[in-house]
């Protein structure tokens, strides 16, 4: 079984290409000079190369995870599996759209971005512009995607009744039960600033004052976009977006779909502001496009109504005058979370329940706000940017519930419990699927690794 830390490196390593330069020596030591890279497996038609390894163990290092021989050893069969799964998804014709691959470029780039700060931070790291970063991921992503697609379908059928969870939970010897830390579910109530008519006015004169230049002849849309679109994820490659259908917002879909290809649309208004947008290309339900995006100032007097209605909903609910399930329908805007009581979702988990151990890299904004807060005790309202949409709003936070760290039992933890049963199952079901595979694929891997210690038989 691999380390945790060994599998959060492995899982995360997709964005990492060797670009470090560093080179691989003949001998597999690091030197200065002209790169030198070998094989050292092959599994079907994919080659593993050193490189693939030894950009992997400098994250690693990166990450303050202790790297050895056989750390090697899990990073080379990690991709040996990853490999075995792609050669048979093409074996299969399992196909992944270059929309879908389009889409997960985005998000995870944006993710990195936000992690390292910002498109140029993103850019000095990888040495290369946000175009080339996304040409050289691309081919990546969708073996990623395939390889992913093939694991699903091989472990789709598998299911754990509630009778399974219990045996497989009685199985774990007394003195490897889970410790689990603690964690709170959080509440919110989000109000945003009404935007006056002036200002909405003045923004789509300006879109409009563009889209005529572009047609004139008088700017270039790629340009305008680059130095004035408020999207900054689109903006530095001139407004430019790869969308499939359902991927972005619907108005914004629509009037793409409704524009031929080198038409410019009339100003589209969306839940992030105003755009105008030119469809570049379209097939079928993939498309491109580039827009500018504007958003409407918030005036200062905006920004004072919506606090001081949030300050009527702090003293309705310290007076007992509405339930915190009341106020949520009767004052907050947030989309994501008014139908659901305000339970604000852990975005990495899914689940409505915070580990208070990384609720600070998730999201700083929380992290200063329930720090302090008990149970059911409510925060002082604060100024709040919503991270999808960054519009500028006035939050209300309450702690729902929290548990304490404890070992894991079967009462609080079921569904914790009955992900680790299905995993185990998973994983037997993957093991019988790869050492089945293993005898009918080409698999060859060098003599410097063949004294690793793998899960399965690949020699």
């Amino acid at each position: 079984m691999l380390d945790k830390s060994i599998k959060l490196i492995i899982a995360s390593f997709i964005f990492i290409p060797f670009t470090f330069g560093q080179i691989i020596s003949n001998d597999g030591g690091s030197s200065e000079g002209d790169v030198i890279d070998r094989i050292i497996a092959q599994v079907g038609d994919n080659i593993i190369l050193l490189s693939d390894i030894e950009a992997q163990k400098i994250q690693a290092k990166n990450e303050n995870v202790e790297v050895d021989d056989q750390t090697e050893c899990y990073m080379l069969e990690e991709l040996l599996y990853q490999n075995i799964l792609l050669n048979q998804a093409k074996l299969d014709s399992i196909i992944i759209s270059d929309g879908q691959v389009n889409a997960e470029m985005e998000n995870r780039l944006r993710t990195i971005e936000n992690q390292i700060g910002s498109r140029e931070k993103l850019e000095a790291f990888y040495g290369k512009t946000y175009t080339q970063i996304k040409e050289e991921f691309r081919e990546i992503i969708r073996d990623r995607m395939m390889s992913q697609e093939m694991e699903r379908q091989i472990t789709q059928d598998i299911t754990v009744t509630p009778r399974d969870v219990e045996r497989f939970f009685k199985n774990i010897p007394e003195d490897s039960i889970p410790y689990v830390n603690e964690k709170i579910a959080i509440q919110q109530i989000v109000i945003y600033p009404k935007i006056n008519q002036a200002s909405k006015n003045k923004v789509i004169e300006k879109l409009r004052e563009w889209r005529k230049d572009i047609l004139n002849g008088e700017r270039n849309f790629a340009a305008v976009a680059t130095v004035h679109s408020e999207d900054q994820g689109s903006a530095r490659d001139g407004g430019k977006i790869e969308a499939t259908r359902g991927m972005m917002v619907k108005p914004f879909e629509a009037a793409a779909f409704s524009l031929e290809v080198g038409e410019i649309s009339d100003v589209v208004e969306t839940q992030y502001g105003y755009h105008i947008i030119q469809l570049i290309d379209r097939k079928g339900d993939d498309y491109t496009i580039r827009h500018i995006l504007k958003t409407p100032e918030v005036g200062r007097q905006e920004l004072m109504d919506a606090a001081a209605l949030m300050d009527e909903c702090v003293a309705r609910l310290k007076k007992n005058e509405i339930t915190w399930e009341e106020a949520v329908q009767q004052y907050s805007e947030d989309e994501d979370t008014r139908q659901n009581n305000g339970n604000l979702s852990n975005p990495y988990t899914g689940d409505q329940y915070w580990d208070v151990q990384n609720i600070n890299q998730i999201d700083p904004q929380i992290f200063g706000i329930v720090n302090s807060l008990k149970d059911g005790e409510i925060s002082e309202p604060s100024l709040y940017t919503d991270q999808r949409s960054r519009k500028q709003g006035v939050r209300l936070v309450r702690i729902q519930d929290r548990t304490k760290p404890h070992v894991a039992n079967l009462k609080d933890d079921y569904n914790f419990i009955k992900q680790a049963a299905e995993n185990e199952r998973k994983e037997k079901v993957i093991a019988n699927w790869v050492n089945e595979k293993v005898h009918k694929t080409y698999i060859k891997i060098d003599d410097n690794h063949s004294d690793c210690s793998f899960r399965y038989d690949w020699k």
